[in-house]
């Protein structure tokens, strides 16, 4: 195969409503930024190409539910979204986002190129329409009962009870997100990409020429090409979005799946006047780095967008991962079920390598997989510290303690030295090939085998022994030894570029390419290095404890979310409800009632008198805490008698979620007396 004069890499742009996820970085952003910095040191021209995605339903719901304008919500979480990302070293080489000028200008030319070659079907059809709010409902504008599963707050896309992907017309009892009313059905006319007419050509590209594809890639777009493909909507009738340059569209935008990944094309345009070589010329290599919800929409639709517009090049590869769950619970946004990027990073301050470690040995390749706090810290503990840590310490700690630091003059070298040399090469060619094809984790596990071979070097030569015997002998070792720090630092760089930093400032040396590694010779002797720290630190219980806690927390809250609510008693008359006298009243006087733990006797004075009632909320309340409070009291109900003390009224509470009492008081103070109406 050709090798490329140059590289085009692209990550799936984040939505702007939410911050970033460990499972967003697993998927998409860690193995993108691997890949980016391994060519980079490898000398090669790249460019990574990143973004926030603005449009789409989820941040107009999002804005409606907070009461402010969808730019308000994107330019919150953009920038949180752009920290974050910064932070934990994704190195990108634009960060843009598709609410900029310069995108919609790309968007509505793209399509417009499409359009005046006659690649879209025109067609009108019957939609959802909210007559209340006079608007077209989006997928995400219409909830209604799962027809699968029973779930009753399904999405007109995907019930998020049971994964299940739906169309509106599925629902049972849909309804509209905006109102709550049940919407009708409207004529409305929409431009559509014709998939099915390039069935064909999709099916030879992929299936035929693209063999090489990742196996969960390959295998979603072949199910999807067996399937058949239809016509695709690529505008809607939304205010938010890329305005469809058209008289004829008034009130209609781009669909954000067709507006999102042009994107890539508008930072690109954003980041250098020359973009054009990186997208049109056929010796450019494009990788797009996706999630698996992402894979039809670069390898089938995105694909056929570039190829029909006419002179832009196609991706070479799509590896896209599968999901990453949390503590073998699907992470998921809207039930808070993950550990949020900017939160780490706070809590665990410095320890971007720790968790860009773990992400990388633990990815979902070809599976889903799980993250868990407390394999967190084992590979932490065990790996990091134990493995990286320990040989990088004791091979510094060593020339500091008998050479000052200075480096020392290797002597006779030995059959074990030339082994290490050759082991090293085998470890820089495994670590270059897993990259290549997209392994990752493969690749991770290789640059480690460098440290541990370097802890068994020093295991087996026992340099601290020989130095009262054999100093010349020592000399070599630890001469070997911080070569094998340079090249550790080196080859892990890709990985772990926080932690391959600081070693290049502990060596006292700068950075160095790639290849270079395989000279062995690259720090001199003579050559005085910094004084030894440690790259990493042990992680304790208490800190994992916190976590899990932290979690714990959340799924208590989501239990208490999900109880449902019960359903509406049978009708009443208005007559029924009046013959109720509620008043307002005073809590004078409270006190527990022997041998009872549930009940409390109350003084209570509502305005008619002064009273005696007993009420069910000891457990909720102590009688001190409520001598006071204004109470709502059902004055008129029939005395009855609760462990020899006769109660007149009731004390009118509600049932909260999680099955807590408490009191329904007025707004304001008002008169003792005061009826309820």
């Amino acid at each position: 195969m050709k090798e490329p004069k140059r590289y085009l890499v692209t990550s799936a742009l984040p939505y702007a409503n939410g911050p970033v996820h460990i499972g967003h970085l697993a998927g998409v952003y860690v193995p993108a930024d691997i890949y980016c910095r391994y060519l980079r040191l490898k000398g090669k021209d790249v460019i990574f190409i990143g973004g926030s995605d603005e449009h789409g339903v989820p941040i107009t719901l999002k804005a409606k539910k907070e009461c402010i304008t969808p730019q308000e919500i994107v330019d919150r979480y953009h920038e949180i979204i752009k920290k974050s990302f910064k932070d934990f070293g994704i190195s990108f080489d634009i960060y843009s986002r598709t609410s900029s000028k310069i995108h919609h200008e790309t968007a509505a030319e793209f399509f417009m190129t499409l359009y005046d070659k006659g690649e879209f079907v025109e067609k009108t059809s019957l939609q959802f329409y909210d007559e209340h709010e006079q608007q077209f409902l989006a997928d995400r504008y219409i909830m209604g009962t799962c027809p699968k599963c029973g779930a009753e707050n399904a999405y007109g896309d995907q019930c998020e009870k049971c994964g299940s992907s739906l169309s509106p017309e599925e629902l049972v009892n849909p309804r509209s997100v905006i109102s709550g009313n049940s919407p009708i059905k409207k004529e409305t006319k929409h431009w559509y990409l014709p998939l099915d007419k390039y069935e064909d050509e999709l099916r030879k590209w992929i299936l035929e020429e693209h063999k090489e594809w990742k196996p969960n890639v390959y295998g979603q777009c072949k199910s999807w090409l067996d399937s058949g493909l239809f016509p695709r909507a690529v505008t809607r009738d939304l205010n938010w979005g890329v305005k469809v340059p058209l008289e004829e569209a008034k009130n209609k935008v781009l669909y954000v799946w067709f507006d999102a990944p042009i994107g890539y094309i508008s930072a690109t345009k954003e980041l250098t006047p020359n973009w054009e070589k990186y997208w049109k010329d056929k010796d450019t290599k494009m990788v797009c780095f996706i999630g698996k919800d992402n894979i039809v929409f670069h390898c089938i639709i995105f694909p056929s967008m570039l190829k029909h517009e006419g002179t832009y090049i196609l991706p070479d590869n799509i590896p896209a991962n599968e999901f990453l769950n949390l503590e073998n619970d699907k992470i998921s946004t809207s039930r808070n079920w993950a550990v949020w990027l900017h939160e780490y990073l706070e809590e665990f301050p410095n320890k971007q390598d720790v968790l860009r470690y773990v992400l990388a040995s633990n990815a979902p390749e070809t599976k889903d997989n799980d993250f868990t706090w407390k394999d967190f810290q084992t590979k932490n503990n065990s790996e990091l510290v134990a493995i990286y840590g320990n040989f990088v310490n004791r091979a510094l700690s060593l020339t500091q303690k008998y050479y000052d630091g200075i480096i020392p003059q290797p002597t006779e070298i030995t059959e074990y030295e030339q082994l290490i040399k050759q082991e090293i090469i085998t470890i820089k060619q495994n670590i270059e090939k897993n990259i290549e094809n997209y392994k990752f984790r493969e690749a991770l596990k290789e640059a480690m085998n460098i440290c541990r071979l370097g802890n068994k070097y020093l295991a087996d030569t026992e340099p601290w022994k020989l130095q009262k015997t054999d100093v010349a002998r020592v000399q070599t070792i630890l001469y070997y030894s911080l070569q094998l720090c340079v090249i550790a630092a080196t080859l892990t760089e890709p990985f772990l570029p926080f932690t391959s930093k600081k070693l290049f400032q502990l060596l006292n040396i700068k950075k160095i390419n790639w290849d270079e590694t395989e000279k062995f010779h690259v720090i001199k002797s003579g050559h005085k290095i910094n004084m030894p720290e440690l790259l990493f630190e042990r992680i304790e219980n208490e800190q994992i404890d916190f976590q899990i806690e932290k979690l714990q927390k959340v799924k208590e809250q989501n239990e208490k979310s999900n109880k449902k609510v019960e359903p509406q008693k049978n009708s009443i008359n208005y007559e029924d409800f009046e013959i109720q006298d509620i008043r307002v009243g005073t809590i004078l006087e409270a006190e527990k009632v022997i041998k009872a733990d549930k009940l409390l006797k109350l003084l209570v004075d509502v305005g008619i008198d002064k009273r005696t009632i007993v009420s069910g909320i000891a457990k909720y309340y102590k009688p001190e805490e409520i001598i006071g409070k204004q109470v709502c009291v059902l004055v008129n109900l029939a005395p009855r008698t609760l462990k020899g003390i006769e109660s007149k009224g009731m004390i009118l509470m509600t049932e909260d979620s999680d099955g807590s009492l408490k009191f329904i008081s007025p707004e304001n103070i008002c008169s003792n007396g005061s009826s309820v109406k």
